[in-house]
């Protein structure tokens, strides 16, 4: 019998621990079973994982942790369809399907040197997580790090452990708003992208790296280019329907372009000409 080809094999993975970001967003611990194979796993920010559970099909997720503090991958997971509604209900203990890591990362070397600045929307932030994170435990290759974040509401602000901890630290800031202030709420209130008119980056030794809903990546992108960003130095990460992740089944093909085998990570340079929405 022929064997088949390790790619589609997912490998199983407990969940170590359970985080509730938001009413919405859970995030996963996982190790895999095998302590060999865990050990052994690596990945880069901006890849993800194929995620499965027995029944409720498989789905693209991406890598929120770092891998410069391995042993744990964490996947954030929205609650919007089958197979995510299904993680949502699963505790410390139980068990899912891991494919990967899949797509191309963010491109480390071009950023190194560099101030850095993040614009994320909603669970946008998920992948940026794990390059901030690693910005930060390589922080004497970076310069300041700026980051913008943006969500519905004050209730809908996801990571909010992460944001108190990178506030105080030295050279990042963060700026925060919501679209819907709610009682209480002090801060900017506004879409993400009125933000960007807060911040005085210098653009030739700058960097940009966006993540959020398609529509508010169209704008952001726009943005960064008329405040002089070059389009090498203006960095996302997209979403599409994936079915292999490995560039097969080409569902999540943009014009002629696939996301998941020449993506998820892309500069502008290389979005010029490509339907993103």
């Amino acid at each position: 019998m022929k064997s088949i080809d390790n790619n589609y094999l997912p490998r199983p993975a407990r969940i170590v621990k359970v985080s509730e970001e938001n009413s919405q967003i859970k995030t996963f611990h996982l190790a895999l079973s095998n302590p060999d194979h865990n050990a052994a796993f690596t990945y880069l920010p901006g890849q993800f994982m194929m995620v499965s559970v027995p029944h409720y099909g498989e789905a693209p997720i991406s890598i929120s942790s770092t891998p410069s503090r391995p042993g744990i991958i964490e996947l954030a997971v929205r609650k919007a369809g089958a197979l995510t509604t299904a993680m949502h209900g699963m505790l410390e203990g139980d068990t899912v399907g891991l494919r990967g890591p899949y797509g191309k990362p963010f491109p480390l070397p071009a950023l190194k040197g560099r101030d850095l600045v993040f614009v994320a929307g909603g669970i946008g932030l998920a992948p940026l997580r794990s390059l901030i994170n690693f910005c930060l435990d390589h922080r004497d290759d970076y310069g300041s790090i700026t980051l913008l974040y943006g969500s519905r509401s004050p209730e809908d602000i996801a990571f909010s452990a992460d944001l108190a901890a990178w506030q105080e630290e030295q050279g990042v800031h963060c700026l925060l708003s919501v679209d819907n202030a709610g009682p209480g709420w002090q801060g900017h209130v506004g879409l993400v992208t009125t933000l960007l008119e807060m911040i005085r980056p210098e653009p030739e030794r700058s960097s940009a790296i966006a993540c959020g809903p398609s529509v508010m990546i169209r704008f952001v992108l726009a943005a960064l280019s008329r405040m002089g960003f070059a389009d090498d130095h203006i960095i996302t990460t997209l979403e599409r329907h994936m079915k292999c992740g490995i560039g097969v089944c080409r569902h999540c093909h943009m014009d002629k372009t696939l996301v998941c085998a020449d993506g998820p990570v892309f500069s502008l340079a290389e979005l010029r000409g490509v339907t993103i929405l």
